[in-house]
């Protein structure tokens, strides 16, 4: 069936394919590491930590796997993605007694850099496979392949707390590790070659952005993912299953639902936000002002002692409908303003920025929590929204093809 389509449409598929297999399996190990380790005894702040390597070496797999993927192709920084997942998998697979912190942090340093050679990887592709004046398509691509992932991200939560559940923590390891692999043999065989090599060979020097619009949306990103995991990785979770008691089952079905919508609404951000009289990126910054009030609202909420499991349902929701937009429409907009030729510079600069805002994020999720409470969480969430909007703001309207080439 594959053979019938166009070349372009195929990889497309390939693409969407390995990344989705790859996000389930991430999905479902993090919800396994959370509520494990926190079943085991461990705080917060700990459970924190042992992501604090996952997203460190996100962000230095960003800066140089762009480099990477401009010299190597994406073809193979994405398979070495999938490799890299099945031996994090793997390290996870020892005695009980093996699990030392240490260890498990450098399990999930191997994941992070996986993850986001993977991720890297499958959006600059997206870049190459449409052309240029197709804006438009260019965008439904880039919010199919990303909403579908977190919609994946999503049942991979859901997955993760079922497996925990059924078959153990070991258990649920092995069974993701044996899929993985089967969808890496796959991706080695059919993903086409050379996808993605630059013309020109990058230099070290090309690592890092020269391009305004790339700095400013880089900026926002940081600050947006920041702003979503400084309450959402650590704090909500175990807020959910200390506080009010909730069951692995149902931490892991609820933020699997919450996920999974939030991946849905992100796929069809296009039919939201296309206008022909409103510019994306002017769109962005209503979009991120209407998120900023989300988290407000539900902090307020709280701190007036409203119901808490309805306010943060309904909070979690509206916040999820809007982060989703927002996501989108940056996610489109980094891969607009890239350059076609060594893309994967520009896009891995901009992940490695995201990187960076989950980094900061998933440790203040933690420390925060433990310290002032979910409230606290939400007050900075609003103040890091706040100034990815500000950024956003200044970006420049994008030139066309012959403007850049001008320059």
């Amino acid at each position: 069936m594959l053979a019938k389509l166009s070349p372009a449409i195929r990889q497309y598929l390939l693409v969407t394919g390995n990344y989705w297999a790859f996000t389930l399996t991430d999905g479902a190990l993090r919800m396994l590491v959370v509520l494990h380790f926190h079943q085991l005894g461990y705080s917060a702040l700990e459970v924190a930590m042992l992501f604090l390597f996952y997203e460190f070496f996100g962000v230095v797999t960003n800066l140089f796997g762009g480099w990477l993927g401009a010299r190597w192709g994406l073809n193979r920084t994405m398979n070495i993605g999938l490799g890299l997942q099945i031996v994090a998998l793997a390290m996870l697979l020892v005695p009980a007694a093996w699990l030392t912190v240490v260890w498990v942090m450098a399990a999930q340093a191997l994941s992070g850099i996986a993850k986001d050679l993977n991720k890297m990887s499958a959006k600059s592709t997206i870049k190459l496979l449409v052309p240029d004046d197709q804006q438009s398509q260019l965008y439904k691509w880039v919010a199919i392949l990303t909403g579908s992932k977190n919609t994946l991200k999503g049942v991979g939560f859901f997955l993760g707390g079922l497996l925990l559940t059924v078959i153990g923590f070991q258990g649920a390891v092995l069974a993701m590790a044996i899929m993985l692999s089967l969808v890496w043999i796959g991706s080695l065989v059919f993903l086409r070659k050379e996808s993605g090599k630059a013309k020109f060979k990058p230099k070290f020097k090309d690592l890092l952005s020269k391009s305004r619009p790339i700095n400013i949306l880089s900026g926002a990103r940081f600050l947006l993912f920041g702003a979503r995991d400084v309450w959402f990785v650590v704090a909500l979770p175990v807020f959910l299953a200390s506080q009010l008691n909730w069951t692995h089952w149902q931490v892991g079905s609820f933020l699997a639902l919450w996920v999974i919508g939030y991946g849905v609404v992100q796929s069809f951000a296009p039919r939201f936000t296309q206008s022909q009289r409103v510019a994306p990126h002017r769109q962005a910054v209503v979009w991120g002002a209407l998120l900023t009030l989300s988290p407000l609202l539900l902090s307020i909420a709280l701190w007036q002692s409203a119901p808490v499991a309805a306010s943060i349902i309904i909070g979690l929701g509206l916040f999820g409908a809007l982060f989703a937009v927002n996501s989108s429409l940056h996610s489109y907009l980094i891969v607009s303003y890239s350059r076609s030729d060594g893309v994967s510079l520009d896009v891995g600069f901009y992940y490695m920025a995201n990187a960076a805002g989950r980094l900061l994020g998933t440790i203040l999720s933690g420390w925060i929590y433990q310290q002032w409470g979910l409230v606290a969480c939400l007050g900075v969430s609003v103040l890091l929204l706040l100034g990815s909007t500000i950024a956003v703001s200044a970006l420049p309207a994008r030139k066309s093809l012959a403007e850049a080439a001008s320059d």
